[in-house]
């Protein structure tokens, strides 16, 4: 005899975003895994919120909505680079998948872990070198006007922002190294 279905019903809105905002950061890194800067992500989550509240329906349990919330981002992901890809180069989509494969194994611990590892490393970094660290995102990337605030060449800037990465780089794989 088969089961009877269970009478599931569809979050509510506040439901929704408690789960969305709950899991927001995690959806962020993970879609900015797969996308050249961080415009690009507020794009592809706001389409994939969306699409999310659209099939929350879909959704079996709370402790699902990570996993669930990823496969929709990848596939916003996709689109938006299938649209860039007509105008101009990208990361091939085999390379895209292997990346995003990986992106979906990460839990979100982990990327909780990562993210206070590189709060804690940005933090022994003096306010002037987190600065600069911080500035090619903020202002989307204007090394030629970053420079030129700095009073120094394009490639020096490269030269000292490879540095000040890398010191972070090691930080964060000593902090994660610890945990």
């Amino acid at each position: 005899m088969p089961k009877e279905k269970e009478n599931k019903t569809k979050p509510t809105e506040v439901d929704f975003m408690r789960m969305f905002l709950k899991h927001e950061n995690a959806l962020r890194a993970f879609a900015r895994s797969l996308l050249p800067d961080w415009d690009a992500v507020d794009d592809v989550l706001q389409d994939a919120s969306v699409i999310m509240w659209q099939k929350v329906g879909q959704l079996e349990d709370e402790d699902g909505f990570l996993p669930w919330g990823k496969v929709i981002v990848r596939f916003r992901c996709y689109k938006y680079l299938e649209q860039k890809k007509k105008k101009g180069a990208v990361f091939s989509s085999e390379l895209i998948a292997i990346l995003a494969d990986e992106g979906e194994k990460t839990s979100e611990a982990e990327y909780t872990q990562r993210f206070k590892a590189l709060e804690s490393c940005l933090g022994i970094l003096s306010d002037p070198e987190r600065e600069l660290v911080l500035a090619p995102y903020l202002y989307h990337g204007r090394i030629k006007e970053l420079a030129k605030l700095g009073s120094m060449t394009e490639n020096a800037l490269y030269k000292k922002l490879g540095r000040l990465r890398n010191r972070l780089r090691l930080c964060i794989s000593e902090r994660l190294a610890q945990s």
